[in-house]
Formats: C-alpha cells, sequence, structure tokens
C-alpha cells in the first residue's frame, strides 16, 4: 500500500503550501495538489480506487469552481469520510472570510481554519496539522506504527474486545492473521519461548514484553502493566482513588502536585467510559478538540510527573471505612490498600437493554459503548446506535467515518434534551446519520454476527426488522457501588450522595457535610458516581479537582477561628 495522501488545493497557492509541507511530510505521506474542488475530488477518487488512503485534505478558503468550500468538504467527504479537512486561508483574506465559514467548523463541515503558513518554522500551523494527523492515524485499522501485536485468525469477541482494550490504553496496535506469510519466523520463535508446541489464538505482544496466549482482557492488562503482587505498603497513602476518569485523574493531578502521596485503582483501562470517547469538543483548550483517550493518557502522564502511582487492571473488591485514628482499608485482587482518605470515582456502566437474543450476541456486532475498535470494523455496513446523550452522539459521528448508515434510536421526541447542541448540528449535517425518535430495540439476530435489528415505534407499536452489522448501545448510566460499604448513604439508584444531598439524620451537628463529603468522614466521591452529577467531562474533572482541598482540610484541620482558602492554580 502507498503512503497516504495529502491533497493540498488551491488556485494560486498551491505550490506555496507544496513547499511547505514537503519539507515537513515528503518522506511519510503523499503529497497531491489541485487547483480547484473538482480536481481534488478527482484526485482523491484515484487515490480510493487504488486501495489507498487520503488523510488529510487542506484547502484554501476560495475555490473557482464553488461557492463555498463547504460544498467542496461536502464532495470530498462523500469520496474519503475518513480524511481530516482543514481550511489554510491565505493571509490576504484569512480575516474577511472568517465569520463565514467558522460556523461550519461548529457543524463539523471541517477541522480547522488556520492562516496559510508565510515563511519557515510555522509551527503553530504544523502543531495543528501534527494533531489532526495523528486523529486520523488512530482511526486506521491497520497503523504503520504499532506498540502491540494481536495475532488471531478471527475478528470474534475476545479479539475485539483485546484490541478495544489496547485501544483505550493508547497502544496502537495491528491485527495479523496467524497464516501470514512474513509471520512464521516470528510465531516459531513465540513458540519456542512459550514451550509449546500448538498456540492458542489470540497470541498478543506487547512491547518489551513476553508474549501471552490471551484468554481473557484481564491477561493482557497484566501483560501491559504488570501482574497483581502482595500489596503490602508500609505508609499509609494520603490520597487512594478508585476509578481513573477524569475525577480520579484531575484528583491525582491536583493531589500529587500539591503534595499528597496518591495511588490511583483503576480496574480497566485509564479515561473510564470517556476514554472511549472518539472526539470531545467541547473540553476547554482544546478547540480543535481531542478523544478521550489522548485526554485521559496527558492527564495521567502528568499525575505520574507529580508522583502519582498507578495500578490499572486492579479491581477494588471492598473498602472497609476508618476513622480519625484508623485508615481507610481497601481491598483488592492483589492485597489491602491503607489510605487516610479515599476518593470514590469508579464511575458508572452502561445499563443492559435486557433483550436475551441482543446480549448473547454482545462482543459479535453487539457492543456497550463505544468500542472504538469494532467501529473501524464497520466499513460499508448498516449500524445503529441506541442512546441520546453526548457518548451516543460522539459514538455516531465516529462510525459515520465508516459505516454507510448510522441510525440514532431513542425513545425521546429528539436530542435537544439530552444532547449539546454543537453535537446535534454535527449530526443533522452528517448525510450517514438519521435519528429514529420514540423508537427502540426489541429483536436482533444473526448466524454467529449481529445482521439484523427489529425496532419498535414507540407511539404506534409498528416493528421494521433493518439489517445493522453493528449495534452501539449506550443507554444510560448503573453506578458499580457493590464493593462500596453501608454507611455511604446511596439514593434510589444507588449513587453516591454527598453534601447537602445526605439525608439530615446523617448530618453532623446540624451541619451537612462538604459539597463532595459523603456521610464517612474521609470518603468523597466525584464524577458519574456521584448523585446529581452532571455527567459531563469538564464537571467530573472539576469535582475531581474539588476534593483535593477538602481532603487537605481533612488531613489538617484549620483552626475554628481561621479560614483556609483553597488552592489557586
Amino acid at each position: 500500500m502507498a503512503d497516504p495522501a495529502i491533497i493540498l488545493v488551491s488556485e494560486h497557492h498551491a505550490d506555496t503550501l507544496l513547499d511547505e509541507f514537503r519539507s515537513r511530510y515528503d518522506r511519510d505521506y503523499d503529497l497531491r495538489t489541485a487547483r480547484s474542488c473538482a480536481e481534488a475530488e478527482s484526485v482523491a477518487k484515484q487515490v480510493a480506487e487504488a486501495g489507498d488512503h487520503v488523510a488529510l485534505f487542506v484547502t484554501d478558503s476560495r475555490l473557482p469552481d464553488v461557492e463555498s468550500v463547504h460544498l467542496a468538504f461536502h464532495r470530498w467527504r462523500l469520496v474519503v469520510p475518513t480524511a481530516r479537512r482543514v481550511v489554510a486561508a491565505h493571509w490576504d483574506y484569512f480575516l474577511a472570510d472568517g465569520p463565514g465559514l467558522r460556523a461550519g467548523m461548529a457543524k463539523g463541515k471541517y477541522d480547522a481554519y488556520l492562516l496559510m503558513p508565510r515563511g519557515r518554522r510555522d509551527e503553530e500551523f504544523h502543531n495543528a496539522i501534527t494533531d489532526l494527523l495523528s486523529d486520523w492515524t488512530s482511526t486506521v485499522p491497520q497503523p504503520e506504527v504499532v506498540s502491540a501485536k494481536v495475532i488471531s485468525p478471527t475478528h470474534d469477541a475476545l479479539t475485539m474486545a483485546i484490541r478495544d482494550f489496547l485501544d483505550r490504553m493508547g497502544m496502537q496496535n495491528r491485527l495479523w492473521h496467524p497464516d501470514t506469510p512474513e509471520l512464521q519466523g516470528y510465531l516459531a520463535g513465540i513458540r519456542e519461548e512459550l514451550g509449546v508446541e500448538e498456540l492458542r489464538w489470540p497470541v498478543v505482544t506487547a512491547a518489551n514484553r513476553p508474549p501471552i496466549q490471551a484468554t481473557s482482557v484481564r491477561d493482557v492488562a497484566i501483560a501491559v502493566n504488570g501482574a497483581p503482587r502482595s500489596f503490602e505498603i508500609d505508609e499509609v497513602v494520603d490520597l487512594a482513588i478508585v476509578g481513573a476518569g477524569p475525577a480520579g485523574l484531575a484528583a491525582a493531578v491536583y493531589g500529587a502536585s500539591e503534595g499528597l502521596s496518591v495511588l490511583v485503582l483503576e480496574a480497566e483501562a485509564v479515561g473510564g467510559q470517556a476514554g472511549t470517547s472518539s472526539m470531545i469538543r467541547n473540553y476547554l483548550g482544546f478547540p480543535r478538540g481531542i478523544s478521550g483517550m489522548r485526554l485521559a493518557q496527558r492527564a495521567r502522564n502528568q499525575a505520574l510527573r507529580f508522583g502519582t502511582e498507578f495500578q490499572t487492571g486492579w479491581e477494588v473488591t471492598g473498602l472497609e471505612a476508618g476513622d480519625e485514628l484508623t485508615p481507610h482499608l481497601l481491598h483488592t485482587d492483589g492485597g489491602d490498600v491503607r489510605a487516610r482518605t479515599v476518593l470514590v470515582s469508579s464511575g458508572v456502566a452502561y445499563r443492559k437493554l435486557g433483550v436475551p437474543s441482543i446480549e448473547a450476541l454482545v462482543g459479535a456486532g453487539v457492543n456497550y459503548g463505544a468500542a472504538m475498535t469494532a467501529a473501524r470494523e464497520m466499513e460499508g455496513n448498516e449500524v445503529v446506535v441506541v442512546g441520546g446523550g453526548n457518548s451516543a452522539g460522539q459514538a455516531a459521528l465516529h462510525l459515520a467515518r465508516f459505516a454507510s448508515k448510522v441510525s440514532i434510536v431513542v425513545r425521546r421526541q429528539g436530542l435537544e434534551e439530552t444532547m449539546s447542541r454543537y453535537l446535534i448540528d454535527e449530526i443533522s449535517y452528517n448525510e450517514r446519520i438519521t435519528v429514529r425518535p420514540c423508537t427502540r430495540v426489541v429483536d436482533g439476530g444473526g448466524e454467529g454476527q449481529l445482521e439484523w435489528v427489529t425496532l419498535e415505534d414507540t407511539t404506534s407499536g409498528a416493528r421494521t426488522t433493518e439489517p445493522a452489522r453493528g449495534l452501539f448501545l449506550l443507554l444510560g448510566a448503573e453506578p458499580r457501588c457493590d464493593w462500596l460499604p453501608p454507611q455511604l448513604a446511596r439514593d434510589k439508584h444507588s449513587f453516591i450522595l454527598t453534601g447537602r444531598d445526605v439525608p439530615r439524620d446523617k448530618w453532623v451537628d446540624g451541619s451537612p457535610p462538604a459539597n463532595l463529603a459523603t456521610t464517612v468522614p474521609g470518603i468523597f466521591a466525584a464524577g458519574d458516581i456521584r448523585a446529581g452529577s452532571m455527567k459531563r467531562v469538564a464537571a467530573a474533572s472539576g469535582e475531581g479537582a474539588s476534593v483535593v482541598p477538602l481532603v487537605h482540610a481533612y488531613l489538617a484541620p484549620a483552626p475554628e477561628d481561621e479560614v483556609v482558602p483553597a488552592p489557586v492554580s
């Protein structure tokens, strides 16, 4: 396969763009130029028909054969839906064209509006370009640079789950069939290393780690992160965080940066449900958006820099509440952890659909959550997304890069009550996505793989059976609370109560706990598991950061007549 193409489009400045891109990208990308929308469309068709990829369109803001580049992007997207799209306006009309074009960016018509480079070393421009190329690379089914190899003869549920875990950990991975000729010597070495005559699939090898014959995702997590060992720490940690979603990661960064000893325990991949989001566009400070995986990995690296210790692949199975003299005790698969304070930020699980025929195909076309790896396998197929929240909207937009048709199924009258406006606007613009209001999934099936679903109109009761290769269920939240002690008050749905939501009979001296404090002193809750949370990444991050002053106050109470201000970043 040839190098992926970058198509540079400008009637008068194509050579300027080519010179700028040639100095940076000529080794790794096939640089093409075009002078019009139609010419760029023709180039893209040639690349696609040859079985190769177009990674990026970079176009001037004015083209001779269309009234607006919005129309050009629309035509190009019909040819290559996965390519990233950039407007690089010439400096003579950058300001004049901006107001009319930026509204299109809000609707997802393109990814960035940039000023065409005016000289060498325009790092701001190239930072945007490399970010978009990195984002594109993460959606390629078989990336060039890999951190982990998955070898399997089938795309079964276990193989897909392993690849999804690796994706969420930020580990580029590639799938090989064991009969691949160039792999035979490599497999012989693995058989010798493992001391077996026949290999069981899938086989997984991660960078600088021994190969394993995986029987579960947990096997891979142990291979990547190390096996749970007897977890005996002489000292008591200041803050133990259960769950490495946005709330837990924020608390880890702020806590460790302020001198607390912090340990994070995560049963699955860092990032939680947010880590499965293909693109979060409304998170402060990322105007071009950022994937949930990249946001989580950056936060993890930031926390590590301040001294946080992470143990991923470790499930917390119990919590024994302590008191002012006795630390809290967390039971894990590898041993016990003693902590002066605990933050519960273990998030929520997606609710089950409860249709037996659908549940039987989980991992074989049916997925709870966005399942980024499964999305890449949907090329050319019809898929259904169930859910009306932001996660469902992000999943639908990502799937539309690959699937021929995406149906969003919701029981409500529409998406307005539950989804952010920017996502609704992007969905309405995307010709591959259809919203099906007042509809639910009642059946589905196929020969070992999802092939069809039955949808029911909740107002008329009418049912239709439609082809579907993928079903992505993002049905709302169920808290993971079965490991918590009964002293922690919870609402009727099992979400943890904090602050003024705590029942009055649990208040101390007529005063409620602090906003994120629970009914057990020294135990706090943040993020989706907390009753009344906003279910947004930014809100969870803010809650996680806000816990840290409460931890300080608990560990070193101030005199009653002294007011301790919250730390300022």
